[in-house]
């Protein structure tokens, strides 16, 4: 029926043009659209600002600037022991002043006798409980002493769990330096650590240790795709793989002497190794000296059939192959020019981690081996800033 006012009966209704009223309304949503904008722009922001006052501080704790002093927070430090099922560990806890509740981070050490007291380790965990973070530095004993072995998963995995209570918050993040990262994503395998774990950092990380062991043998890195390539590898991790197998490299009678010398060449005192050299057999004393010469070259064949040997320990320690119960963001950055693990393992790791629980992955010059590069290009820099804030957004 069509209601004109011009039939007998119908009362004649006032015409009003709605367009102004819809204009209006656009009007609104279109400013409604911008401050969600903008608040969105700002909340990114924020973490990029966090995450590169981070970076700063990692690479120099006493930087200063305005842009530095975004959300940091004065940082003091405990000595504590966790109550590991193997012993207890001894670990320290840094603690941003003045937050009630922050969340937690484990951040893992990798190889090197100096454990939670490595330099590079404490000023990352200084500028992460700066930026607002309890982090935790579990000393592992293993890695400490240039090992990689079954029982540092269990340290590994209990102390996200250990941090959770005492913060009394919700699941931690754990960040994994270098040789840490493939155990760290064993840990992360096991139902019993999984629900105190919020989010993986892989920073290094291995996804087959034999795989990595031929590259520091040969120079050759493996891709998944089958190729090899050339990829000079750091003379340091074959002596790190030496020193964790010494009985099949050295007599019984040259085992403690050779350890000794072995340790202070990798603690760095080289004169003192060099020392010991006279008290080694004549054969001993031929390996030692190639070790101390850097000459891998001519190491390489025992090397390889010491790692054939192994291939079933090594095996059992990598995460290949046993990733399919993993239920854990994980984001893995990895140093492109990495000369003790390659950055092809990242690689293959992209491909092990099951794809929803991939978050990020970055293999960039902006970073080493444990830490950023101060010479790289500054998109790289940008590329490296960006990550960190998605870490720093998936921590909260």
């Amino acid at each position: 029926m069509d209601l004109d006012a011009t039939q007998p009966g119908v009362e004649a209704i006032p015409w009003k043009d709605s367009r102004p009223r819809q204009r209006s309304l656009k009007f609104r949503l279109l400013w409604l659209f911008f401050f969600v904008l903008l608040g969105f722009g700002a909340h990114q922001i924020r973490y990029d600002l966090r995450s590169y006052s981070l970076l700063i501080h990692f690479l120099d704790p006493h930087a200063s600037g305005p842009l530095l002093r975004w959300e940091t927070y004065a940082v003091t430090t405990q000595e504590i022991t966790l109550p590991g099922t193997s012993g207890p560990v001894r670990a320290r806890l840094y603690l941003p002043g003045g937050m009630a509740h922050p969340p937690g981070m484990i951040v893992l050490h990798g190889m090197h006798h100096l454990g939670i007291n490595e330099p590079r380790l404490m000023s990352f965990s200084r500028a992460a409980a700066g930026g607002g973070f309890a982090v935790l530095t579990p000393e592992i004993d293993a890695m400490a002493d240039y090992h990689v072995d079954a029982a540092s998963i269990a340290t590994i995995g209990e102390s996200p769990g250990f941090l959770q209570q005492r913060l009394g918050t919700g699941p931690v993040t754990v960040v994994a330096v270098s040789f840490a990262g493939g155990l760290s994503l064993l840990a992360a395998c096991d139902p019993r650590y999984v629900p105190h774990i919020r989010a993986l950092v892989l920073m290094g990380a291995y996804d087959d240790l034999g795989r990595v062991t031929r590259f520091l043998a040969t120079s050759q890195a493996e891709l998944p795709d089958g190729r090899k390539m050339p990829y000079t590898a750091h003379d340091y991790g074959a002596a790190v793989f030496v020193y964790s197998n010494l009985e099949k490299f050295f007599s019984a009678s040259d085992f403690g002497v050779a350890h000794e010398a072995l340790r202070d060449w990798l603690w760095e005192q080289p004169q003192d190794a060099q020392a010991l050299l006279v008290r080694l057999s004549p054969a001993g004393r031929a390996t030692m000296e190639m070790l101390l010469a850097r000459q891998i070259d001519r190491l390489r064949p025992q090397l390889l059939d010491v790692i054939r040997v192994d291939e079933t320990q090594l095996a059992a320690l990598s995460p290949q192959g046993k990733l399919g119960n993993l239920h854990v963001p994980v984001f893995i950055l990895h140093g492109s020019t990495d000369d003790i693990i390659p950055s092809t393992e990242s690689l293959w790791l992209q491909r092990e981690i099951p794809p929803s629980y991939l978050r990020e992955r970055l293999i960039t010059p902006a970073f080493s081996h444990v830490d950023p590069d101060k010479h790289a290009a500054w998109y790289e820099n940008v590329r490296l800033v960006e990550f960190l804030a998605g870490v720093l957004r998936a921590s909260e």
